[in-house]
């Protein structure tokens, strides 16, 4: 049974919500509508003519991006265009395009998380911070019968997470007091006269990102009418979410091993190095895609290798100056793994949901360069 692009898009936003986006980015539906039914969805880094023949080819429905299909504003819709012919190959075959670009850079879990844990870091955390998870206290009174009724609902919804821990809570007993009035149908209690109830004052912390589904969780879970609830805004802030990672080696290795790992793991056989061979590494630094204007945040973190994409001439010499180890792996090389991520997240969260969505990887490899 077919899913709405809506629905799909909402399971998306919680990985990568668009608000973290850069402000001179373009992200989100770019192409179709949100009421369109999926069947298939197409993961890949760029949305080429190629991508767009092989959607074709394969009945697709939904194509999921990394990189934006359209970018810089258009001029005209003039057919001579291959950029322009194939923004109208997608309207003709009704195929929608969703871009998740630097939200899924800079979120937990996006291009350089993954990129890090391909390479075997642990005790990972932002190389830089750009946005921090804005958090509120949620109370709600509940009668006693409901508790758990309530609890759970929460929980579900994703409110409580502290670290590792979820379905976080406290609540304390007391009495609440209404008087239901004229048209009412109260759950307890009569109209226009005073009720005293046994309630439960249940505390709990919700992100803000998803602060309405928590909230429509806990409205259809309650059984009054009226819910009577709080929400806190709460002076520390959640998990840090920005650009780049850095981590740590599980052994110490010198530069040349790793460089050698790297190959391996990244399936590429050409990298630019900066840096002693013979040097030995531990800590180390990713930022997936390019991640020149990091080097210096790299380097005052620790980092003793950093390692990103399309790095300038000018840059190279501030590593090799500042004696930070360079690698520049390559755009495509850094960001290609969070593909098999995204269609297993995308995946999961749909059979969990109990729909039925294809979700493919493209075969077409979007590197646009040959190395020889």
């Amino acid at each position: 049974m077919s899913i709405r692009c809506s629905q799909v898009i909402q399971i998306l936003k919680k990985l990568a919500p668009e608000d973290l986006a850069q402000d001179w980015d373009n992200v989100g539906l770019l192409v179709g509508s949100f009421s369109k039914d999926i069947d298939k969805v197409l993961v890949t880094l760029d949305v080429t003519p190629q991508v767009v023949d092989e959607a074709v080819k394969k009945n697709v429905d939904l194509i999921l991006s990394h990189h934006p299909v359209i970018f810089k504003p258009l001029k005209n819709l003039r057919l001579d265009n291959p950029q322009n012919r194939m923004l109208a190959t997608l309207l003709k075959h009704d195929i929608a395009v969703y871009c998740a670009h630097t939200n899924l850079d800079v979120a937990i879990n996006g291009v350089s998380d993954v990129l890090a844990a391909k390479i075997g870091l642990s005790q990972v955390e932002v190389l830089q911070k750009t946005a921090e998870e804005k958090l509120y206290k949620l109370v709600v009174f509940v009668p006693e019968d409901h508790t758990q009724k309530v609890r759970d609902a929460l929980g579900d919804a994703g409110a409580g997470f502290i670290g590792n821990y979820s379905h976080c809570t406290f609540r304390t007993p007391g009495i609440g007091t209404f008087k239901p009035g004229e048209g009412t149908n109260p759950y307890i209690g009569e109209q226009a006269k005073l009720s005293e109830v046994k309630e439960d004052r249940m505390e709990t912390i919700v992100p803000e990102n998803i602060l309405s589904r928590v909230l429509h969780a806990m409205v259809e879970a309650h059984p009054y009418e009226e819910v009577a609830y709080d929400l806190y805004p709460v002076v520390q802030n959640g998990v840090s979410q920005g650009l780049g990672r850095i981590g740590w080696l599980e052994q110490e290795t010198v530069l040349a091993e790793f460089v050698q790992l790297l190959k391996q793991q990244l399936e590429i056989s050409f990298l630019k190095i900066v840096g002693n061979l013979e040097d030995k590494v531990k800590r180390i630094a990713v930022c997936g895609g390019s991640g020149g204007s990091l080097i210096s945040t790299a380097h005052k973190k620790g980092a003793q290798v950093f390692i990103t994409g399309e790095i300038s001439y000018h840059e190279a010499q501030l590593a090799k100056d500042i004696g930070l180890a360079l690698i520049d792996a390559g755009h495509w090389a850094t960001e290609v793994p969070v593909l098999s991520y995204l269609q297993k997240y995308l995946a999961g969260e749909l059979n969990a949901a109990g729909e039925k969505v294809e979700i493919i990887l493209s075969k077409t490899k979007t590197e646009p360069f040959l190395y020889l």
